[in-house]
């Protein structure tokens, strides 16, 4: 299975990309694992993570060919 994650803001920085594609991924919090692994400073940030441009709460089951998107703390104003 592949699912590509997009990256976003001050997480973006961190990974010095804006997206790449993880395999033999079944959920979520197998993704936020990965990344803390690869990217330590990860686990300090506070970040929404949105499946298929849902934002969600707690683990998620994945598909082949879904879309994640990490997210940064944002101000609206």
């Amino acid at each position: 299975m592949k699912v590509k994650v997009l990256i976003f803001g001050q997480l973006k920085d961190i990974t010095q990309s804006a997206s790449f594609e993880v395999t033999d991924v079944n959920d979520t919090n197998e993704i936020i694992e990965r990344m803390n692994n690869v990217y330590p400073e990860l686990k300090k940030m506070k970040y929404l993570v949105a499946v298929e441009k849902e934002i969600i709460q707690g683990n998620t089951i994945l598909r082949d060919n879904f879309t994640v998107a990490l997210l940064p703390p944002y101000s609206g104003g």
